[in-house]
């Protein structure tokens, strides 16, 4: 006990800025061994309470992880992410591809075009990145790729647009970020319904640069007219997809359920959904709720990892500490906002977005409340920053998803290649947002 006591009395001598660094070394040389970040976040808040405060400051770990588990919003987690994993296990995501055709057909990049406007439905359905990235590998990429396209525009078409669930309600990233800023869930998907259709005219703008100013880089246009009744019968394969989409977002947005409610409506719209294709089964649904398991445990253990840690650096006076000292970095409150993407656009190319969510927006928030900034939108920014974060080696996950499922030819290498241009229009998408901040609180 006496060793404890002088541990942290030791530890607490060395003052707030030494204990930042040394416990910012601890967290990389930690995680650079391959440890889960859950493990290192709650590893790292246990010797830092016992070595700060002393063995009686255990408890307060477990309190602050209590408030954060405990949060009714946060059940919305779990049925978002079972309705991406029933999705990934029907054929919806095929038919509303094939439905699409009405929209490209005409068009020079059509397949391209009509990826895009998939990427935002499955999105607008989920929320999740991961299982739309692989359903649009299966479908849209071999398609392209037989076709004619560009290999690399292809590539970067599936991943960038895959990744739209980060920005297109019911985005699960806008969720942790309000769970994690006590800020209103439904404000902030409000919020990001004209910056994630914009990201995605973006895109669409790009291919037909693309595709009009290179004619190898798509084919063109079929030449026989698309007749309009020939291709009726597609349009069943959107009629479940946006009946589901119409009944989540209508009811967030109508004011006739919260968040959580929405979700659970969701999860039995497309479970119905596949029974009226016929494709439910026992089995489906056994294997949807196991990688839902997985999934949401992942989430929560980053959470409980993440959540204490912050507490416990909080009570250090770390919190202030790291404010004052991004406050400090210019008298522009753009400058500053500029400084805070950078931070989290280096953290996302080594850490999960759940965990930087966690560790950063307990200092950010603050932070932008005392610069006057509405956090809704540094939210709907925050969303916006992590798509770039997606893409970007070394972790990059929507590389690896499409790598997963691509054919051998196609190297990790090239994947990450071929999405330089769309993070560039990432980037200036999240520009746009920090010069006009109405775009997301219009």
């Amino acid at each position: 006990m006496y060793d404890l006591l002088d541990f942290g009395l030791n530890l607490k001598a060395l003052g707030i800025g030494w204990g930042t660094l040394l416990m910012f070394a601890l967290l990389v040389g930690l995680l650079l061994t391959g440890a889960p970040l859950a493990m290192v976040t709650l590893f790292v808040a246990l010797i830092f309470a016992v070595g700060w405060f002393g063995p009686n400051a255990v408890p307060l770990i477990t309190s602050r992880v209590y408030s954060f588990v405990s949060s009714f919003v946060f059940v919305s987690v779990p049925m978002f992410v079972l309705m991406a994993a029933v999705l990934d296990r029907s054929g919806i995501a095929r038919d509303l591809f094939d439905a699409m055709k009405l929209i490209g057909g005409r068009l020079r990049g059509g397949v391209a075009i009509q990826t895009i406007f998939v990427a935002v439905i499955l999105a607008a359905m989920s929320g999740i990145i991961g299982g739309e990235i692989v359903l649009l590998g299966l479908v849209a990429l071999p398609q392209m790729l037989r076709l004619g396209y560009n290999r690399r525009l292809a590539i970067g078409v599936v991943c960038a647009g895959g990744a739209l669930g980060t920005m297109v309600p019911p985005s699960i990233v806008l969720i942790i970020y309000g769970l994690t800023a006590n800020v209103s869930v439904g404000d902030l998907f409000t919020a990001s319904f004209l910056p994630g259709f914009m990201l995605a005219g973006l895109y669409i703008l790009y291919i037909l640069f693309r595709s009009y100013t290179d004619p190898n880089a798509a084919p063109a246009p079929p030449e026989n007219p698309v007749i309009l009744k020939d291709h009726l019968p597609l349009l069943r394969g959107l009629f479940l997809p946006l009946l589901v989409v119409f009944f989540v977002l209508g009811s967030i947005y109508g004011g006739i359920a919260s968040v959580t409610e929405a979700s659970a409506i969701g999860v039995a719209g497309v479970i119905f959904s596949t029974i009226l294709r016929r494709e439910f089964s026992f089995k489906m649904l056994l294997d949807a709720s196991l990688h839902t398991l997985a999934t949401v445990g992942m989430i929560m253990w980053i959470g409980i990892g993440a959540s204490a840690l912050v507490g416990v650096y909080n009570l250090m006076g770390g919190i202030r500490f790291i404010s004052q000292l991004i406050s400090g970095v210019s008298d522009s409150p753009t400058v500053i906002i500029l400084f805070m993407m950078l931070i989290l656009f280096v953290l996302g190319m080594f850490l999960d977005w759940v965990g930087i969510a966690l560790l950063t927006m307990p200092i950010f928030v603050p932070i932008i409340k005392d610069l006057g900034y509405d956090p809704v939108w540094f939210g709907v920014l925050f969303a916006m920053n992590m798509q770039v974060s997606f893409l970007t080696p070394p972790f990059g996950p929507a590389a690896f998803y499409l790598k997963s499922v691509t054919p051998p030819d196609i190297t990790l290498g090239e994947i990450f290649r071929s999405l330089v241009p769309f993070i560039v229009l990432q980037m200036i998408a999240v520009g746009l947002l920090v010069a006009f901040p109405a775009i997301a609180i219009h």
